[in-house]
Parts: C-alpha cells; sequence; structure tokens
C-alpha cells in the first residue's frame, strides 16, 4: 500500500505554456508523454461510492492496472489517499488482487465482484515531469487534458497535479507556490472520479449549506479540536467554491465568507494559547480576502430591496426614482466575472495554500511553550466552557438587559455577536442538541434582526436625494420600519437573555 499525497489544481488549457516556463530552471530527472484510458467500476447501488473508495483499471500502453483508493483526507487541495495498485492483464475487475485487509470490515466482497459494472471512463493525455527540489525532495508534475466521459455525457480534464514522490510534504507546497505565481490555478477537492460519479448519477448541482457545527468528542485534546475546526471551516469554504465556479450563485460566496470569519474566530479563540504571531500572515490575508468579498453584503440588501419590482418600497411614491438610484449603485458593484478572477488569482491560491500547509505542518508549534503545549494536549471539555462562559459575559455586556438599544448600537455590537455564536460551532457537540438549539436560537434571531435593519442602510443614503413631500414619507417608512424591527429584536434578546447557558 502507497499513501498518495498530492495537490490538485484546475487551470484553463492555455496554461501548459505558463507551466513549462516556470519548470524551465528547475532539475527535472525524467519528463514524458503518454495517453491514459481508465475505466471506473462499481456495483448498482454504488457500494464502493458509500464507502468513499475508488475502484479503476487504467492502461497505457499494453500494461494495465488496477487501483483501489479507500478513504484519505482533503485538506484545501491536497489529497492524501491510501492506494493500492496490482498488475493485471485485461479491463475486468478482481478484487482479489488487492489485500484483504485494504476493504472497510462488513464489505462482502464476493457480492461486490459478481455485481461490478463500468460506470464511467476518464480519458486524457499527460505530460509529467519528475523534479528534484533543492531540499532533495522529489515531486511529480502532471498535465492532464481530456474529459471524463459517462454514456453521452462529457465533462472536460484540464488540471494540474503534484504529486510527493519522496521527501517533505514543504517541497510540495514550494512548488505549487511558484506555479501559482502568475495566477490562473484554482484548488481542486473535485477529482476525476468524483466528475465521473456525477456524470454517472445525473448530478444536478450541490445545494448550499450553513456553517455546521464541528464534531467535537468528549476527550478531544485542545490541538485536535483546532485542526477540526480549521478543516471543518476549509471543507465549507471548497464546498461552495465548486458551487460558485459551476454556477452563478452569490449566496456560494457568501458562505465562503463565512468561512473565512470562522477561520479568523478559531484563532481568536485559540488565541489564548497560540500566540498571534504564529498566524499573523494567514490572518492578514484573511483579512484582505474579507475586504474583497464586503461588497456581498450590499449586493444583498439591494437585491431584497428591489425584488419583485421593489414591492417592498411598493407604498412609496417615489419608488421609481429609488429602483433607480439601487440598481445603479447595483450595476457598479463586482460582477461574477470579477470573483471568478479572484478565485483563480495568485493571492487567493496563495492564501489557501499557505492555510493547508499551515494545518498539516502544524505550523502553531514552534511559537509554544512548555506551558501552552501541555494546554493543547489538555482536554477541550474544561477549555469549551472556559471559553463559552467568557463570550456568555461579553454578551451579556453588549447586550444588557436594562438599556435600550438603537440601531446603531446594534451596528457596533453585530461583530462580538457574531464572535460568539461562531465560538459555539467549535464546542457545541460536546453538549446537549436540544438545550443548545434553544439557547442559540434567540440570538440567531438576533442576527437576522440586525440584517434586516442593515438592509433600510442604503434607503437612509438615498433620503437626501429626495425633496418636500417624498423626503419626509421616506423619513417616516424608514421610521416605522425601524421602529417594528428593533421591537421585536427587543424582546427576542430578553428571550435570550433569559435561558440557561446549555453548558453550565
Amino acid at each position: 500500500m502507497e499513501t498518495e499525497i498530492e495537490l490538485k489544481f484546475f487551470v484553463s488549457s492555455d496554461f501548459s505554456d505558463i507551466l513549462k516556463a516556470k519548470i524551465a530552471d528547475s532539475k527535472v530527472l525524467q519528463h514524458g508523454c503518454r495517453h491514459l484510458g481508465n475505466i471506473y467500476f462499481d456495483t448498482p447501488d454504488q457500494q464502493l461510492r458509500q464507502h468513499d473508495i475508488g475502484l479503476r483499471i487504467r492502461r497505457f500502453d499494453d500494461v494495465f492496472v488496477q487501483t483501489l483508493k479507500t478513504a484519505g483526507r482533503v485538506v484545501a487541495g491536497l489529497h492524501q489517499r491510501p492506494e493500492y495498485n496490482a498488475e493485471h492483464d485485461s479491463n475486468n475487475p478482481n478484487l482479489a488482487l488487492h489485500p484483504i485487509d485494504a476493504w472497510p470490515e462488513g464489505l462482502d466482497i464476493e457480492q461486490v465482484q459478481n455485481t461490478l459494472q463500468p460506470l464511467f471512463s476518464t480519458n486524457f493525455t499527460r505530460e509529467q515531469w519528475l523534479i528534484g527540489m533543492p531540499d532533495g525532495s522529489q515531486v511529480e508534475l502532471a498535465f492532464d487534458q481530456g474529459e471524463v466521459v459517462a454514456g453521452d455525457n462529457r465533462d472536460p480534464i484540464c488540471e494540474v497535479e503534484l504529486e510527493l514522490k519522496s521527501g517533505q510534504t514543504e517541497a510540495l507546497f514550494s512548488l505549487a507556490r511558484t506555479l501559482a505565481e502568475e495566477g490562473g490555478m484554482r484548488l481542486g477537492n473535485l477529482s476525476k472520479a468524483a466528475k465521473g460519479y456525477r456524470l454517472a448519477t445525473g448530478y444536478q448541482g450541490d445545494q448550499i449549506k450553513p456553517l455546521s457545527i464541528v464534531k467535537t468528542h468528549d476527550g478531544d485534546s485542545v490541538e485536535h479540536c483546532f485542526i477540526r475546526s480549521l478543516e471543518h471551516a476549509l471543507a465549507h469554504w471548497h464546498y461552495h467554491e465548486q458551487i460558485y465556479v459551476e454556477r452563478p450563485e452569490p449566496l456560494a460566496l457568501k458562505e465562503i465568507c463565512n468561512a473565512i470569519s470562522f477561520i479568523r474566530q478559531i484563532l481568536t479563540v485559540f488565541g489564548g494559547v497560540i500566540p498571534r504571531r504564529a498566524s499573523a500572515i494567514i490572518r492578514q490575508e484573511l483579512k484582505w480576502l474579507a475586504q474583497e468579498l464586503n461588497w456581498l453584503n450590499d449586493a444583498k440588501y439591494i437585491e431584497a430591496l428591489t425584488a419583485d419590482k421593489g414591492q417592498v418600497l411598493r407604498k412609496l411614491n417615489a419608488r421609481k426614482v429609488l429602483l433607480n438610484e439601487l440598481k445603479a449603485k447595483y450595476d457598479g458593484l463586482p460582477e461574477r466575472e470579477d470573483s471568478l478572477m479572484l478565485l483563480q488569482s495568485s493571492r487567493y491560491c496563495g492564501l489557501l495554500l499557505d492555510l493547508s500547509r499551515w494545518i498539516l505542518a502544524r505550523g502553531w508549534q514552534p511559537f509554544l511553550d512548555d506551558k501552552s503545549r501541555s494546554k493543547m494536549a489538555g482536554s477541550i471539555n474544561d477549555y469549551s466552557i472556559k471559553l463559552l462562559d467568557k463570550t456568555w459575559a461579553e454578551l451579556m455586556e453588549a447586550f444588557p438587559a436594562e438599556r435600550q438599544l438603537s440601531r446603531q448600537d446594534y451596528f457596533d455590537q453585530q461583530p462580538r455577536l457574531n464572535r460568539s455564536l461562531m465560538t459555539g460551532i467549535c464546542f457545541a457537540s460536546l453538549y446537549d442538541e436540544t438545550k443548545r438549539h434553544s439557547f442559540r436560537l434567540p440570538w440567531e434571531d438576533l442576527v437576522q434582526g440586525i440584517d434586516d435593519l442593515k438592509m433600510l442602510e442604503p434607503l437612509r443614503v438615498l433620503v437626501t436625494q429626495l425633496e418636500g413631500d417624498d423626503q419626509k414619507q421616506l423619513e417616516r417608512w424608514l421610521e416605522r420600519q425601524e421602529h417594528s424591527i428593533l421591537h421585536a429584536m427587543d424582546q427576542t434578546r430578553q428571550m435570550g437573555i433569559e435561558i440557561p447557558p446549555y453548558w453550565a
């Protein structure tokens, strides 16, 4: 068995020239080009897929190789999967070629063998280079162009793969950073096999998902929870990036923003143990990306105000004028092509590479003293209670029961509220689900209330552009809307304050 460690990138067909220019000065140990034909197999009910297993037979020249890939790990484009290879003599799979312990417990291998059928194929030309890195590591660089075929359905392949053949994972990231300097590369979590399954099963597109809680378990160490939280955020990020690339779905970009915010909060939550200087560059780049995507809020608010030809504004005499102004502002926001360019930019790719490298190499460890290392090895249970107590105290300070809060008060405290809820995402699975849901619900409703208030802000900016009765009517309308929302939020806030913490 081998453990395949590789980085995968999606690129355009003209990336070949950039690639060759980048490796021109590298130490090329081998170079070759060949056509690869691959057939992937599964049972009619996809038993292998259900166990995250891939089975293929690859043919090149007159050689057949049967490969079994079992469940592995993917972090920001870095694929780590156990792989079993066996020489074969045909395109008919023979499961006996792989060791029995390669298969999941409980899987009926004989039944699988008898019901296997070809599902799809991948056919592509692979140009590859074996590159000797300065530290002595060897990395195989492959540029694949071709297509995935399932029946009458086809999907193009245009990918760069970097696989560590020997040496240090750091060498893999170093070469990837060099290749990404010109942009045009996007880290990919979607394998050729995954593309094939999509074609074969009539895939219609993944759905937008809210950021779910991290699966933290009793007895996990603080460091384990920290790593799981970061990987959870990255998985959410990549899942929605793929959705946005496949179709114009602004909500997918918004979920990327949520993942970025969650990562920034994770670094804060564990900042009592991990010094800020350990993640200084990553935090700086996350802040840059969050600012690049900040326009999404304006887009969301304007879309809500102008939906159904501005039905929200139907009682306003100046409705048409306001709609025209809002549309003009919306037209000035970044377009889909701008966002796609950002997702393929060198800086964006570099951030994801640096973040995944930092996680895999445990880049914070050199910054820890003995006391911090002891805390990181300690149980997450006690640590979570301290953090949740702290954020609860901050919420009580931000939203005191005895105070009447204004619109601006809520705006000012929104970041603290969001941070508190995201802190809970790290640890929530440690506690009773019913109590947790009951506690978080009013505070999540409060976030929605703040969002409803912010939706009115584009109209406030336009008040001064109206005159006379139109201006007064808009001012009165905004005042009524604000009063109604604030009244509901104050009631929600009181409910939230009265519910006992689920971790107490």
